[in-house]
């Protein structure tokens, strides 16, 4: 199997990186973070109008390029790098990737959007009671003439300060945590009751409470595909997280080289501690094992239901728990400092530890792929 990348994959990466490096230091992150907005609309716009990149995973006959899930893992890596606070998981690949595989009219009008970077996608799926059951869903979507009325509460719903629409997950039937029933609507942010609490999120991001009171969506907003849609999105999400994983997991062991070979004692840089040296050697190996488990589960992601969920599973499994092993050794290195909001490997740190729970921690993940492999 040849796992290089096309020429015009390698194009978009060094594209993207270019642009992150002269756009997206230290410095000009923190004051993102610090604007009132959380972050510069500009970036984002320069993504989408000015250099295309958010055409890369979609289809021509829509204004794309014609990619996939191997050109968000690319970018998602790249935005890894810088730790990016740009919507591009929630918009590009959640998002896009719902309507991508739902089609029709509503995918037709509303990917060019996106393209162009008019449209800004948040995913309302998470309920607190819900932890990691998609199907546990308390928010209706009841029938209402020809179309549906939304009333619930979804949690934690990251880019929802600056989206235009929300996707949400909602029940039109069944009980709860039944399968059955399941359906998601692409909904305007903007629409007659629905409200937000806004917040900063530790790594960086802003995210919101969203509630919705007696809400109406016309019968077009409901995306084809049910539950199988809903766990397909989430699985094509967790393994964008795992790409950005790569790119985080890299940056650590980077600046902690660096690091080491800058910082002294007994007249020597502690890089040259045989005992540092094991660790940054083990820190190497489960960085490549987290590219490595990115790859071949974003190459899985077009096999059967079952097969792909239980190489998501095996991989953000992995992924979780060499994240963390990377961050951790990454801060003791560092000492104090590196919990300080001076230096950058602290929130690289941050958006690790968010990472390594997102869409289900090391044991969900162990827990389903056992569930999916073994005999009843």
């Amino acid at each position: 199997m040849d796992l290089s990348y096309t020429e015009t994959q390698e194009m978009l990466r060094d594209t993207l990186a270019r642009f992150l490096a002269d756009t997206y230091s230290f410095e000009a992150r923190q004051k993102m973070l610090d604007s009132a907005e959380g972050r510069d609309p500009g970036i984002w716009k320069a993504l989408s109008s000015e250099l295309g990149l958010t055409c890369a995973p979609f289809a021509e006959e829509l204004g794309g390029m014609g990619g996939g899930a191997t050109e968000n893992m690319i970018m998602m890596e790249e935005l890894g790098k810088v730790i990016a606070i740009e919507p591009w998981l929630q918009t590009v690949v959640i998002g896009g990737g719902a309507l991508r595989a739902s089609g029709g009219a509503l995918a037709e009008a509303t990917i060019p959007a996106i393209i162009s970077g008019d449209a800004l996608i948040a995913f309302a799926y998470a309920e607190p009671q819900g932890r990691y059951n998609l199907a546990d869903i308390g928010t209706s979507a009841k029938k209402d003439g020809a179309g549906y009325v939304l009333n619930g509460h979804k949690a934690v719903v990251y880019a929802a300060p600056w989206a235009t629409h929300l996707l949400v997950t909602a029940r039109t039937g069944g009980g709860r945590r039944e399968r059955e029933g399941v359906e998601m609507f692409l909904v305007e942010a903007n629409s007659p009751g629905i409200s937000r609490r806004d917040y900063p999120t530790v790594d960086g991001f802003r995210a919101s409470e969203v509630y919705f009171e007696n809400v109406s969506v016309p019968a077009e907003a409901m995306l084809s595909g049910g539950i199988d849609l809903v766990e397909q999105v989430v699985d094509e999400a967790t393994m964008a997280v795992c790409a950005e994983a790569t790119g985080i997991a890299r940056t650590m062991l980077a600046q902690t080289v660096e690091y080491t070979g800058q910082r002294k004692q007994f007249g020597q840089p502690i890089g040259k501690f045989q005992s540092l040296q094991h660790r940054m050697a083990d820190m190497l190996v489960e960085a490549e094992q987290i590219a490595s488990m990115a790859l071949m589960g974003t190459l899985k992601l077009d096999a059967p239901a079952a097969e792909r969920k239980a190489a998501v599973s095996m991989c953000k499994a992995k992924v979780s728990r060499s994240l963390k092993f990377v961050g951790q050794s990454a801060i003791q290195t560092h000492g104090g400092i590196g919990i300080t909001m001076e230096l950058g490997i602290g929130h690289y740190f941050k958006r690790s530890t968010m990472i390594e729970n997102q869409f289900g921690g090391a044991d969900h993940h162990f827990e389903r792929y056992e569930a999916l492999t073994l005999p009843a």
